[in-house]
């Protein structure tokens, strides 16, 4: 099973979140019309539209996926095709390489080559920018059996940046957090559509009863943060 929804009608895809991530990136690195940028995992591309469009661009952003989405944004340059094959057999140079929420779903030899890969295709002043989830105090709303799983891949993504912190001695770490504000309905449905990998591999009957979880123990209206943390590595 793919992760389809992530980015699909949720706060993800919110003009408010586009416009605080970017915000976000743009105090990260300095970029202009003639910025060369790639998104590594783009989901439908709406934070690469936002970009395109505040920076009026001269070239559309590149859009790396494996899944084809027929309401991905036009203002991109997709390409349905995995990453390190992409980046192998191009000879484009890059001003930001993004990776959002993405990493998490390589193995760690697979993190080893896409970063190195990725280093080799910055131009000068370059940077790649990773993001994953905040792993100390997530406030994610969860039942139980998704928290356990939600842990054990968060414990992963520590594993994950020390593995990147110690081959990369250089590289920055910065936070990115979002207030969210949904109701528990539209939360449920997020959760029905599988809107976060650690779902994926439960079964129907799981999903539905965590579903009546997620009804008993929350409020109508969910009021948490969105954490992310973000690792700066420059060419």
């Amino acid at each position: 099973m793919s992760l389809k929804n992530w980015d699909n009608k949720t706060w993800l895809s919110s003009k408010k979140y586009i416009k605080s991530f970017n915000n976000f990136l743009l105090k990260q690195i300095r970029l202009n019309r003639e910025s060369q940028i790639l998104d590594i995992g783009c989901g439908r591309g709406k934070i690469l539209g936002f970009l395109y469009s505040k920076l009026r661009l001269k070239n559309k952003p590149i859009g790396i996926d494996i899944e084809t989405h027929k309401d991905r944004d036009k203002r991109i340059n997709f390409k349905k095709i995995d990453a390190i094959k992409y980046l192998k057999n191009n000879s484009k140079k890059f001003d930001l390489i993004l990776i959002k929420q993405t990493i998490h779903l390589l193995n760690f030899s697979e993190i080893k080559k896409l970063i190195s890969l990725c280093k080799i295709k910055l131009k000068k002043e370059g940077k790649i920018l990773i993001f994953s989830l905040e792993t100390s105090k997530n406030e994610i709303p969860t039942f139980y059996l998704m928290k356990k799983r939600l842990k054990t891949s968060l414990n992963r993504d520590k594993k994950i940046i020390t593995f990147l912190s110690k081959l990369y001695p250089n590289i920055k770490k910065k936070k990115f957090s979002f207030k969210v504000k949904i109701s528990t309905k539209r939360y449920m449905e997020m959760i029905k559509n599988r809107y976060i990998s650690t779902l994926l591999s439960m079964s129907s009957n799981q999903i539905l009863r965590g579903i009546d979880e997620i009804n008993l123990n929350y409020r109508k209206i969910l009021n948490f943060n969105d954490k992310l943390i973000c690792l700066i590595l420059n060419k």
